[in-house]
């Protein structure tokens, strides 16, 4: 008889709780507790609950030795023939559920932690403590199960930014969007899967301006035994987090700006992973900054990340070339710049080949804004690329040049570079037909307010609406159809035509409202972006929810319906979950409305949505379960 103490484990599908099945597998893939699995070796990752180790059904993991000589019809034999049979069954069953993803779980302790940065010191937000957050590791098709506790003062929610979320809306994040918060000593966990998704995003919170400090990178690897579509492939993988950071709390900073009517106080540095590099007037801030080692003729993937709250960034590293590989976890065909730009939001993958002489170059992080009337944080984040082995840390820095604040022709001939890989196992499916065609002007307004310094207020708006935000969860209304929260009467065009990039209307008032643009299921939309010149232009992150689409067309001025069409590119047009709209012109997207629910759309520059300048698509279910909106979950936060 087998010792079944040492030969049983358990193990169930998380994806079907209540059926339970029963293993006979050898002891060494008896569980092993994984707190948070690591994809560097994640043939040992675990199942829902980290009961079993998949190690053996991948490899032969130590099996009892069958390789001595036996007698035929021994129980030796016997032993050895029942085992490699619980094997082969539970082989059987599990293939299926490794090749739809394994589950990944992950816990965020949302805590204040103190941080030092610029020569001063403040409590901030952060996750697990630490500034940037953790990063989310799992692959294509992986089922992500994060459960959140907030053990601070303030309500919390996270939003995983680009993960498409087909019909679990309930885990998006957006604070009374798709949740009511996560109230002080709440908790709620988060469940989502990575359908057909690889590649980088990100998370952070989506709650008032909190997400300056509470933010992390995900990595999406492709599923095991499919290699990256880009070559030569990387030696090692690097992630790197742009963000900006203030002295002040950066709550008071958006408090006093809606309460004045005014600007908020721009940020007093950009980071890179957390780290500002050397500041002028802060002396102890020559020893700060990150260093990433290299080894001479080897190649790395730089995974980079903006998550800055107001501003676009460029991206340089000294003497190097960066080969793109990828925008907003979608592939693109690979192109060779010394300049990237990345705006809120976004993401971008890298090729960084170590092919010069053996030293230490810079890396910068500079602010692009080319509006003349937006006010920007112009310091430039910095950090080293050190060659290993052969330099010490006190070498002389190779130091580059960031491009203008105002480099719009840097900028667009990024932005005009990028195209989707469009292979045979990545295609670009862009709808060649349209069924809505929309298009929404992004700008800002002025409304009266009696308590404000000059009696008015800046406000921002999409068609002439600045949303007004609800106390109710939009998708949770939607959902229970709950009447009185708000309206499906969102306009698809300007209320009223005017030369959008001119100076605009005398009367720069807007209209306020929670109108959602309402869409059937599958519909094929085409949504022109239109900057307007009220106030002044300046350039708008725009960022689509449980959604990515197609960038088939941008340009200068005002969009024209009979001859901007003619230059789309419907072919390999880049795909994005984020889109920056030019100062002065326009972007076109196309994106098939295949996931039902509610799903916001609004500025990524954090104080144009504190301005207003959002709104929501509310997508109908199609025919059957499987084109309908999931129940919220038995942990949904209440308001």
């Amino acid at each position: 008889m087998l010792d079944m103490e040492r030969y049983m484990t358990f193990m169930w599908d998380s994806r079907n709780l209540d059926v339970f099945s029963l293993f006979i597998l050898p002891k060494p893939c008896l569980p092993r507790f994984l707190p948070a699995p690591k994809i560097k070796n994640d043939s040992a990752a675990t199942f829902s609950n980290p009961f079993i180790s998949s190690c053996c059904l991948l490899t032969p993991c130590n099996l009892p030795n069958t390789g001595r000589a036996r007698g035929i019809g021994s129980t030796e034999e016997m032993e050895s023939s029942s085992s490699w049979k619980a094997l082969l069954l539970a082989v059987f069953f599990l293939l299926p559920l490794l090749a739809q993803g394994m589950t990944r779980h992950y816990k965020f302790d949302v805590v204040e932690k103190s941080f030092t940065r610029l020569c001063s010191t403040k409590s901030i937000v952060t996750v697990n403590g630490q500034f940037p957050g953790p990063t989310l590791y799992a692959r294509e098709d992986d089922t992500v199960v994060v459960k959140v506790v907030n053990r601070v003062k303030v309500n919390v929610t996270i939003h995983w930014h680009g993960v498409r979320q087909l019909r679990t809306g309930w885990a998006d994040g957006p604070a009374y969007i798709t949740q009511c918060p996560i109230q002080p000593g709440q908790s709620y966990v988060y469940n989502f899967t990575l359908a057909g998704q690889r590649g980088t995003l990100l998370w952070h919170a989506h709650i008032s301006w909190q997400r300056a400090t509470v933010h992390g990178a995900i990595v999406i690897l492709p599923k095991r035994g499919v290699a990256y579509p880009f070559f030569p492939t990387p030696h090692k993988e690097v992630v790197l987090v742009l963000a900006e950071w203030w002295r002040s709390d950066v709550e008071a900073v958006i408090d006093e700006a809606m309460n004045s009517g005014r600007a908020p106080n721009v940020s007093d540095a950009h980071t890179i992973n957390g780290h500002a590099g050397p500041v002028s007037g802060c002396a102890s801030s020559a020893q700060d900054g990150l260093t990433v080692r290299v080894d001479k003729g080897k190649t790395y993937l730089f995974r980079i990340i903006n998550a800055a709250l107001n501003e676009d960034l460029f991206f340089k590293v000294a003497g190097h070339q960066l080969t793109v590989v990828e925008v907003d976890a979608t592939y693109t065909k690979p192109f060779t710049t010394d300049t990237l730009l990345i705006t809120p939001g976004q993401t971008t993958n890298v090729l960084l080949t170590a092919d010069q002489g053996a030293g230490r170059y810079l890396v910068a992080a500079s602010p692009f804004a080319d509006s003349p009337l937006v006010a920007v944080d112009n310091r430039t984040a910095t950090a080293t690329v050190q060659y290993a082995s052969s330099v010490s840390a006190s070498a002389v820095v190779t130091t580059t040049k960031p491009p203008p604040q105002n480099a719009t022709p840097v900028a667009s001939s990024f932005v005009d570079a990028l195209r989707s890989l469009n292979s045979k196992q990545y295609p670009a499916k862009v709808p060649l037909m349209v069924d809505r065609s929309l298009l929404f002007t992004v700008g800002l307004g002025v409304n009266p307010c009696a308590t404000c310094t000059n009696g008015s207020r800046v406000v921002a708006d999409i068609n002439n609406v600045t949303f007004v935000m609800p106390t109710t969860a939009l998708l949770q209304a939607h959902y229970f159809n709950t009447s009185g929260v708000f309206t499906d009467d969102f306009p698809g065009q300007p209320p009223i035509a005017f030369n959008y990039t001119g100076s605009g209307p005398s009367n720069m008032q807007t209209m306020n409202g929670t109108r959602l643009y309402r869409l059937p299921f599958n519909a094929s939309v085409q949504l022109v972006l239109q900057d307007t010149g009220v106030i002044g232009p300046e350039s708008h992150p725009i960022h689509l929810h449980g959604y990515n689409f197609f960038v088939v067309g941008r340009g200068v001025g005002n969009y024209d319906p009979q001859t901007s069409p003619s230059k789309f590119n419907l072919v390999d047009p880049v795909e994005r979950n984020t889109i920056g709209v030019p100062t002065g012109g326009w972007t076109a997207i196309r994106f098939r409305a295949d996931n039902p629910g509610v799903w916001f759309l609004h500025c990524h520059f954090e104080v144009h949505t504190s301005w207003g300048l959002k709104m929501a698509f509310v997508v109908d279910d199609g025919k059957g379960t499987n084109e309908s909106l999931l129940p919220p979950p038995s942990d949904f936060p209440a308001c």
